[in-house]
């Protein structure tokens, strides 16, 4: 059976595309007792309101029709915006030589979070270079990985 978010997805994605915009990601999440299903959008120059709210509208219907979500939920598209999370290698591959913001799950030289360049991206394996140091680190030690924006 496929997942809640891969339907989605399938079902969004031609919408998505159809009003100049792409998916970036799809959400399927528990937050304080409420189930929320979010779409991330993305679109050369920026996503506006009315990107989102055309984007909403003909996606709910979708939903509505076939029904792929048992419960009750809240339902959501924004932008994927300025600060998103990579997680799949095209991402990674897209934003090499971007600044980026590294979360672990357990410490490393008594640090949990490292603020770089993303300098390599191997089977999930990711390295990134601040200053003159790179530091690798694997899959399984990384919680997050999010473009970073300076100002």
């Amino acid at each position: 059976m496929k997942k809640i978010t891969e339907t989605v997805r399938e079902l969004a994605e031609p919408v998505v595309l159809e009003n100049g915009c792409t998916l970036w990601d799809v959400e399927y999440v528990r937050e304080a007792g409420q189930w929320y299903l979010r779409l991330y959008i993305d679109k050369e120059g920026g996503v506006d309101i009315l990107d989102c709210e055309a984007i909403s509208r003909r996606v709910s219907d979708l939903l509505d029709e076939v029904d792929p979500i048992e419960s009750s939920y809240i339902f959501e598209v924004g932008s994927a915006g300025a600060e998103r999370a990579l997680k799949r290698p095209g991402d990674f591959e897209r934003f090499m030589g971007s600044p980026i913001t590294l979360k672990t799950y357990k410490p490393r030289d008594g640090r949990k979070e490292f603020a770089g360049v993303l300098t390599g991206y191997d089977g999930g394996a990711v390295e990134l270079t601040a200053g003159e140091q790179t530091l690798r680190f694997e899959k399984d030690e990384i919680a997050l990985v999010r473009l970073r924006v300076e100002f």
